[in-house]
């Protein structure tokens, strides 16, 4: 089985990078080999030391007056088919990269194979062919890219593709994509893939109405939430004395939200909705600041610059911006065994996001205890069931009064904290792997565990 890399080589993950990970880890618990394929700009020649060596090099870039030439090649070369490059694994110490690196036995590599692939679909509108040594049964891509794969005498595979949300059709205000580019991926995939999977019963309606796919080609598989044993475990007392010491926070003394901070996400709303609760309680956003977080963010810049108010004494405009600062409190992206803290210590999770093809960080939060406020909309309702306090996401007077209900009413926390690991547990990765050997065997291709 081979699976794609795209998302899996950013630093700082995403939940399509959780996703692909948690793909890797159930193909190998079925008994699959598992293959991955990346598009890192790193040696392709003979020298396998050379080609492990770059692989893992994190400065693999050209100059910038190479790359429109390179790009180019690259481009015309997917139209025929690029063969992709085996990397050896073993000589590089990569300990401190296991939480990114997913389940494999191989990985193979194509120099700036995503990249080419996207700007050449733009320029062409056809999608790249990549032709995969080892002959594998089947290429599962975990996100919409223009590409197909074969086998290395071109012959045909079954190329199956993950399509977690339709958010840029769906909300094309809320994203940078270039929509007749996605648009036009996404009707390739639907005219091409062998099948295509998604993750939410939302996400399933809207494939099958807005592509007009027909429903037998495209199966809801879910995805399994699996946080590690330290993250659950940690003594609470560690936890608090964490909180403390990294980032000044009490224990169920804070509101939190947390995930990338973008139009999507709906964090200007829920500023406005939490500012007029007038808890006493800060509201902690932890996410990297992505596309318009400053519009997001606008209550707490100063005017127009994109510039944060600074701390100490200033009246007017800027005094009350200071103060709003000093109520909310922004984190950037921290390590997934500090955030599991800030979320087991929150008084609770905030979460109203406009749309979700899955809802990952309500599962996240509901599975650590924390009680969970998020959206009706999208998936997060199937999502989180009733294990939490849902509200219109649009609506900030809605969403203020339920931040004052779960900040005034102990038994009401109490309640949603007991329920949401329950719910959590429904997206175990028993009932994926389950789900997911369903579909394949639907293709032809049966799994099954290692005895």
């Amino acid at each position: 089985m081979a699976l794609d890399g795209y998302n899996l080589s950013l630093e700082q993950g995403t939940g399509v990078a959780t996703y692909a990970r948690g793909l890797s880890h159930r193909l190998k618990a079925l008994g699959a080999e598992v293959g991955v394929l990346y598009g890192h700009r790193s040696s392709a020649g003979k020298d396998g030391l050379l080609r492990e060596v770059t692989f893992f090099d994190p400065r693999g870039d050209l100059p910038g007056w190479r790359r429109p030439l390179d790009d180019t090649m690259r481009m015309l070369r997917l139209r025929f088919g690029v063969q992709a490059v085996e990397v050896p694994i073993g000589s590089v110490e990569t300990t401190s990269l296991a939480a990114r690196l997913p389940a494999f036995d191989r990985i193979w590599n194509i120099p700036s194979l995503y990249r080419a692939a996207v700007l050449g679909f733009g320029a062409s509108r056809r999608f790249g062919r990549v032709r995969l040594p080892n002959a594998p049964k089947l290429m599962h891509w975990t996100y919409p890219v223009p590409l197909t794969a074969e086998g290395p005498g071109q012959e045909a595979l079954p190329n199956i593709y993950t399509i977690h949300d339709l958010v840029p059709l769906r909300l094309p205000f809320t994203t940078l994509d270039n929509k007749k580019r996605y648009l036009g991926t996404v009707r390739g995939i639907a005219e091409r893939a062998t099948h295509i999977v998604t993750v939410s019963e939302a996400s399933r309606r809207d494939i099958i109405t807005l592509l007009g796919v027909p429903e037998e080609k495209v199966t809801n598989t879910g995805q399994a939430v699996e946080l590690p044993d330290p993250a659950t475990l940690k003594p609470e007392s560690l936890v608090r004395s964490e909180l403390e010491g990294f980032f000044g926070l009490h224990w169920q003394k804070y509101f939190l939200f947390f995930g990338a901070i973008e139009p999507k996400k709906n964090v200007g709303r829920l500023i406005e909705a939490y500012l007029a609760t007038g808890s006493e309680h800060p509201l902690v956003i932890c996410g990297k600041q992505a596309w318009n977080a400053h519009q997001e963010l606008g209550l707490l810049y100063e005017d127009d610059r994109r510039e944060f108010v600074p701390r100490g004494p200033v009246e007017g405009v800027q005094g009350l911006q200071r103060k709003l600062r000093d109520k909310v409190m922004l984190i950037d992206y921290v390590p997934g065994r500090l955030l599991t803290g800030l979320i087991r210590g929150a008084r609770a999770m905030l979460f109203p996001s406009l749309y979700e093809g899955f809802g990952l960080p309500v599962v996240e939060a509901m599975h650590l205890g924390a009680p969970v406020m998020t959206s009706n909309t999208s998936s997060l309702p199937e999502v989180a069931g009733d294990a939490a306090l849902l509200v219109d996401p649009y609506d900030t007077r809605a969403m203020a009064e339920a931040i004052q209900r779960l900040d005034a009413d102990a038994a009401l926390r109490a309640e949603l904290a007991a329920r949401g690991p329950k719910r959590a547990a429904t997206f175990n990765a028993e009932d994926y792997g389950k789900r997911l050997r369903e579909m394949y065997a639907r293709l032809g291709i049966r799994l099954e565990a290692p005895a």
